[in-house]
């Protein structure tokens, strides 16, 4: 699945003051990071604030990014649940048309064991429309799919192709590089770890910090997959200290900073979550200045 190998970017969705979805700040997002390089897009994902918004909301935010896009870059759409019923009835019932592949998390709040994720996953294989990437984030989840469910759900199923990777453990990271089959996408689900998970055998990023910094980014990612280790470290360390910031307060509060300061949209968000404060804002921008970009 080469269109999913260098940078994809999980869209904010962007709000009005009054809480509605900004719909013409989702387009200009679109645009911008294509035009500055960027690989694919991953709609409805966490960044997007989707425990916040309705069906009908992600239903028109996809149709949106669908006709701003045009075909250009590839999308995945996020689906995912702890009630593995409900979630596949929801990849049955979503209209995926103009959808490449669905990027779909595990099991979050109820903590399921491993034989457990991996029969999800195998109930999401039996009947998904569209390739899956496996999501590992359990900072979010509170639970792990280890390297052995996801080389024996690589293995077992042609339609599960690569998994977003956000533990942050290099040992599991490269035992997934060295025992996936041929063509199983290894993305990284942390920004500032991309590279040195491109080191060891990743192919990408799905990244948030990309859409707010896309051309510098990109460059980073292309470098390092086309071996060019000195410019991919270099874009790396220009990146560093402003992604570390960007999560300091909660995602998806300084990416949406970022994208204010770049007239792209507002920083608005629906609760629980919050802007971010006036002293991290400044010091995002300060930064930036100082990279240069």
């Amino acid at each position: 699945m080469d269109k999913f190998i260098g940078t994809g970017v999980a869209l904010i969705t962007p709000f009005l003051e009054n809480g509605d979805v900004d719909y013409i700040g989702l387009e200009k997002l679109v645009n911008y990071v294509y035009e500055n390089g960027v690989n694919y897009l991953v709609v409805n994902g966490t960044t997007a604030e989707n425990p916040t918004l309705t069906k009908e909301e992600k239903r028109e935010i996809l149709d949106v990014v669908l006709r701003v896009n045009d075909s250009r870059m590839p999308i995945v759409y996020g689906i995912g649940g702890n009630n593995t019923a409900a979630t596949i009835e929801d990849f049955k019932s979503f209209d995926l048309n103009g959808v490449d592949a669905i990027l779909s998390v595990s099991p979050y709040y109820n903590k399921p064991t491993q034989e457990g994720i991996y029969q999800h996953y195998k109930a999401l294989s039996a009947i998904a429309p569209l390739p899956i990437i496996l999501y590992n984030v359990p900072g979010r989840t509170s639970s792990n799919i280890s390297s052995e469910v996801c080389l024996r759900l690589a293995h077992d199923f042609d339609n599960i192709i690569g998994i977003k990777e956000a533990s942050g453990d290099f040992d599991q990271i490269m035992e997934i590089a060295q025992g996936r089959p041929e063509g199983f996408l290894l993305i990284s689900g942390d920004d500032n770890l991309s590279l040195p998970m491109m080191a060891v055998g990743g192919n990408g990023v799905i990244s948030v910090s990309g859409q707010g910094f896309p051309s510098t980014f990109t460059a980073m990612v292309d470098a390092a997959l086309n071996g060019d280790i000195k410019t991919a470290n270099e874009m790396h360390y220009k990146l560093f200290n402003i992604t570390q910031m960007l999560f300091e307060e909660g995602n998806p509060g300084g990416i949406k900073a970022v994208l204010k300061d770049r007239n792209i949209c507002g920083s608005k968000m629906r609760l629980p979550l919050w802007p971010i404060s006036e002293g991290l804002e400044a010091r995002i921008k300060a930064e930036i200045i100082s990279k240069g970009i």
